[in-house]
């Protein structure tokens, strides 16, 4: 199979969070608890970078987004963060806010399906990364708090106004943005931003990325893909790009491998390719 990489290697350690790959799972798990996983500026960089490298590891069908204690992230730290925030002119300040942006433009493109386990508290910037991505588990302790305006800032902030709205309709995900109230689990549920509420988050994550890694990878990536490409697209635009992409599917080897197990009467062996 041919790869084609630049000079520059994937990055085989990250110091500002906990990551592994295990059976086509990849795990970040941010390692904060103390601060209840509170963000860093350079917890945002390597997410970024990380997120950014992952689809080109080639060990890795899914990534699990966790955090390690009782909150699962508590968004920007107050003291790391908004207290050097103070000092920076204009410019600094727009290079940060384009950074914790990118995190959530990565997330949204990388081609593999991102599971954020909550297993508390997702607050701010955590709240947002949990809204990007693809499915959110939560713990019955977890909670959203999309607390931005209560610290005299835009609730719209690192893509919120776009995702939030298209998740849960503009009038829920206004009261959310505007007045930053805690979400608990239950209501997160029953408004559509959490995709399953469980008692043994672990067990129940474990379960959905194993089934992810070992499904047909290429199928859950262009479905991913044409998910977030076609947001902002007309009708005609969506049906013609889809038509396109199935097309080019029907070729696949899993698509064969689906038909030739079909024929033998047994369960297809994956690829991913």
């Amino acid at each position: 199979m041919m790869v084609f990489r630049a000079s520059a290697g994937i990055t085989s350690s990250w110091e500002h969070f906990d990551f592994s790959v295990a059976d086509g799972v990849a795990t970040v798990k941010f390692s904060r608890p103390d601060k209840l996983n509170a963000l860093t500026f350079d917890v945002y960089a390597d997410l970024r970078d990380l997120i950014t490298e992952l689809p080109h590891r080639g060990d890795a069908r899914v990534l699990v987004i966790t955090g390690e204690g009782r909150g699962f992230c508590s968004g920007g730290d107050v003291e790391e963060i908004i207290g050097e925030l103070q000092k920076m002119e204009p410019a600094q300040l727009l290079e940060f806010t384009r950074m914790t942006g990118a995190v959530v433009k990565a997330v949204r493109e990388c081609p593999l399906p991102v599971i954020a386990a909550v297993n508390g508290i997702a607050a701010g910037a955590g709240s947002v990364i949990a809204l990007a991505s693809d499915f959110r588990l939560l713990a019955p302790s977890a909670s959203f708090a999309f607390l931005f305006t209560k610290v005299g800032l835009a609730g719209a902030d690192m893509g919120s106004a776009y995702l939030l709205p298209r998740l849960v309709g503009l009038g829920r995900a206004t009261e959310l943005l505007l007045l930053g109230d805690k979400v608990d689990a239950s209501t997160a549920l029953g408004i559509g931003l959490a995709t399953k509420v469980v008692d043994d988050l672990a067990s129940e994550t474990s379960a959905l990325a194993t089934r992810l890694a070992s499904g047909p990878a290429l199928a859950y990536s262009t479905t991913k893909v044409l998910l977030t490409r076609e947001l902002d697209m007309d009708l005609g635009s969506s049906i013609e790009l889809e038509a396109i992409t199935q097309a080019l599917l029907m070729k696949s080897e899993d698509h064969a491998e689906f038909y030739a197990a079909w024929t033998a009467g047994r369960k297809p062996r994956w690829t991913g390719r």
